[in-house]
């Protein structure tokens, strides 16, 4: 490695630690799990190029060529295997997709076991092994989060972007550990720049959806000084953002669901807390649906007293029974809010939680929403709170009776519309 191709790959590996550090920045300012999957991703990316360019032979010119190249060896497999697992959790993949949620930590388990095969494989075939396996999961990673766009994770798309670019840095770094003839600067630009480029774009999206987390996992059992109204998608936003939804469900042919949760007895909690108090528990309560459905699903206001969720790909027909349950529970905690006079006042919703189990096909927006509120109105008098409309006898029925089926349910035995 000459002196400008030090150069580059110097520049590519501080714009990579720039992006772990922030993240450490903020790691430390507001500790969290997703935080801390942040920065060793950052840090797994630096160590990746570091190892696969060439950089740390070139600091470590006494370093046992054996124990280097087990390293680059390990190097690919392990950096993708991890990146696998953590993305799963980022696309939140155990709720949404079976097969997404399967292969990535299916990946996240055999690409390091296969890198651990590579060693014992002849010594000149150990590397281009290591770069089939490491291409291989890479290429699965980008189906995935191409997948995920398809099921409308909005941030999915970047992600995808950041996949497709991790695929000619992982060939190009291999064939730089290989010593491969021919490699020239414009070569090591290249591949520095889609290294760079893909953990700038990964980067982003996680740091992205880690506030988005954060926000919602914030303890809104005290006041933030939030607009209820301008916070969530409302009205005719809402059911734009419902039809698209449904469009791009005809093609995915998943089972979804929409969650009406209707607020009663309003007068009451002006009493005890005002219109301003109102507001707060309106913002607390969005909050904790949030937190319940997943950042990736869509919470809005549909009128003054309702808000609506959907989430757009479920795992099976009897999740919709944890889910109604959660959430009802949830917003059934004690709330503490801001009375006129300025003295905490601590108040409990009165809701419903209705549910409507989305099947694949079309289904008209209108009919679903008035459904789910339906179901809302019905779930006020039981006890559970959450009501589902049950596919034998078409009646509003509380989650925990309905007959939802096993927790894989074949398409042969399922209802064939929304009633």
């Amino acid at each position: 490695m000459n002196a400008q191709e030090l150069a580059v790959w110097s520049m590519a590996l501080g714009s990579i630690a720039a992006v772990a550090l922030a993240r450490l920045a903020d790691l430390v300012a507001r500790p969290s799990i997703s935080q801390f999957q942040g920065v060793a991703y950052h840090s797994a990316v630096f160590l990746l190029v570091l190892i696969l360019s060439g950089v740390l032979r070139q600091l470590t010119p006494g370093i046992d060529p054996r124990m280097l190249q087990v390293a680059q060896v390990l190097a690919g497999p392990v950096c993708v295997g991890l990146s696998d697992l953590w993305i799963s959790s980022w696309l939140n993949a155990a709720q949404r997709d079976h097969l997404m949620s399967a292969a990535l930590r299916g990946s996240a388990i055999l690409l390091p076991l296969a890198s651990l095969a590579c060693l014992a494989l002849a010594q000149a075939q150990q590397l281009p092994a290591a770069a089939a396996i490491s291409f291989v999961g890479g290429l699965l990673t980008l189906w995935l989060a191409a997948r995920a766009w398809r099921l409308g994770d909005h941030l999915a798309p970047v992600m995808t972007v950041g996949c497709l670019l991790t695929l000619p840095a992982i060939i190009g770094l291999y064939a730089m550990a290989m010593e491969l003839p021919g490699l020239g600067l414009s070569w090591h630009i290249a591949v520095a720049v889609c290294a760079a480029l893909c953990n700038g774009f990964t980067g982003f999206v996680l740091w992205r959806r880690d506030r988005h987390g954060r926000r919602t996992r914030m303890e809104h059992d005290t006041p933030l000084q939030f607009d209820p109204v301008t916070q969530l998608h409302t009205g005719a936003s809402l059911v734009r953002k419902l039809v698209r939804a449904q469009r791009r469900r005809r093609h995915t042919r998943h089972d979804g669901a929409v969650l009406a949760i209707v607020v009663f007895d309003l007068d009451r909690i002006v009493e005890q807390a005002g219109a301003a108090g109102v507001n707060e528990m309106f913002v607390c309560m969005a909050s904790r649906i949030q937190r319940q459905v997943g950042v990736v699903n869509l919470v809005g206001r549909y009128y003054d007293r309702c808000f609506v969720s959907l989430v757009e790909t479920i795992q099976s027909p009897a999740w919709l029974r944890t889910i109604g349950l959660r959430v009802a529970s949830s917003l059934r905690r004690p709330m503490e809010l801001t009375s006129p006079s300025g003295h905490p006042v601590e108040i409990r919703a009165d809701v419903g939680v209705g549910v409507v189990h989305l099947l694949p096909g079309p289904a008209a927006v209108e009919d679903v929403l008035d459904d789910a509120q339906r179901m809302a109105e019905a779930a006020r008098a039981m006890r559970s709170r959450a009501a589902i409309r049950d596919p034998a006898t078409g009646r509003a029925v509380p989650v925990e009776q309905a007959d939802l089926g096993g927790r894989w349910l074949g398409r042969a035995h399922r209802v064939s519309r929304v009633h």
